[in-house]
Parts: structure tokens; sequence; C-alpha cells
């Protein structure tokens, strides 16, 4: 008979390679912004919500809030990191209004965190309680997280590998959470599968009708 937890390693590794492939999926993104010496009509929302995603979700995953969850921690704090330098690159080829606003969002993100850090680790004292205050911290940034592309009003700059990412990323992770009951997993992972398959739809349905070759007027916001 197999073992459950023995499966719910393996669908974990599986979550953490394909949220490996989320994090690395803007890269032709980023490769389009080097070429162009600009962000574009590019949008740094979605990488901005998923810094903090990542560094509240590597704190969750720690022994001293949560217990089995090393895979949590793992996929996160490389994301964490990888964001940070996504959010660099959008810093230097931006507008200074625009590196103002990412300069602000990256402070205050950095606060937050450092915030909760203290206050959960000073005033809460055993890890059940602790699971359940940053839970539905969680739940919220990560939502945030996978609904972030829907703020670009075009398919031509809302890339099709970081919607698909999404909807393979939220699938496995709300398996893993299934196989060990974990309500703050399962709820925004199976929202972020929904929102990346309304991606998809929307990706499918205007793709046709989008002109691939003419520059868009610069967005007002980030």
């Amino acid at each position: 008979m197999v073992n459950s937890e023995a499966v719910r390693t393996a669908v974990g590794i599986i979550g953490n390679v394909i949220s490996f492939g989320l994090f690395m999926s803007p890269v032709p993104t980023f490769i389009s912004i080097f070429k162009a010496k600009s962000v574009q009509n590019f949008r740094s929302d979605p990488y901005m919500a998923t810094i903090l995603n990542c560094g509240v979700w590597a704190f969750y995953g720690l022994p001293f809030v949560t217990k089995d969850n090393t895979l949590v921690i793992t996929i996160n704090g490389f994301g964490f990191f990888l964001e940070i330098f996504y959010a660099l690159v959008f810093f230097i080829y931006s507008t200074w209004s625009k590196r103002r606003k990412i300069m602000l969002i990256f402070l205050g993100e950095m606060i937050f965190l450092a915030l909760l850090v203290f206050l959960v680790m000073t005033f809460v004292h055993t890890p059940s309680r602790r699971k359940v205050i940053v839970g539905p911290i969680c739940i919220f940034f990560n939502v945030l997280m996978y609904f972030a592309p829907l703020t670009v009003m075009s398919v031509k700059y809302m890339p099709f590998l970081l919607s698909f990412a999404n909807f393979a990323n939220g699938i496995v992770w709300t398996t893993y959470a299934l196989l060990k009951w974990d309500p703050f997993i399962v709820i925004p992972n199976g929202l972020g599968t929904l929102s990346g398959l309304l991606q998809l739809i929307l990706y499918v349905v205007f793709y046709r009708t989008t002109n691939w070759d003419e520059d868009d007027e610069p967005a007002n916001i980030i």
C-alpha cells in the first residue's frame, strides 16, 4: 500500500518543479525588456505581488509555524529572491515615476514582512496559533499573486507562460494540501486554478483580435 505521506511528498516535489517553471516563465518577457531597454507596456504588478506572497509563505513553512512543509519553504525562498531580481530589472528600465512606485511598494513589503515575523514570534508562542494567524495572511497574498496578471488589460502584455504556469501551479498545490488537509493552502490555490483558467480562456478568446505588431500607448500604471 502506498504511504500517503510519500505521495504528498512526491506531489510537493512536482509542485516545486512547476512553481520553478512559474517563477521562470517571465524570462521571455525580460529578454524583451533587455532588448528594448524599456519595460514597454509590461507591468510590475505580478512580480511585486509575488515577492510578498513568497515571503509570507516561506515564513508559514518554517517548523515553528507549521510542520512538515519543507517543500513550501524551499520553493518560496527561491521565488522570493528571484522576484526581487525581476523587480530590480523593472526598476532599472522604468521611468523615474515608476521607479519611485516600485521602490515604495518594495519598502512597504519589507516593512510588512519584518513586522509580521516580529509580532508573531514575539507575542504568539505556539505553532498552532501562529499557523492560524499567518495562514489567512498567506491566503490573501496568494490570491493577490494569482489574480495580478488580470490587471493587464491586453493579452499582448499578459504572458501566456505565466498564465499557464499559474493554472498548473494551482492544481498541484491544491492536490498537495488535500492529501494532508490544510485549508490555508487549498483555498488560495483552488482560487489560483480558477484564475489561471480564466487567464487562459481570455488569451484564447482575444489572441486573434490582438495587434501583436503595433505598440500601444504607454501605460500610466506600473
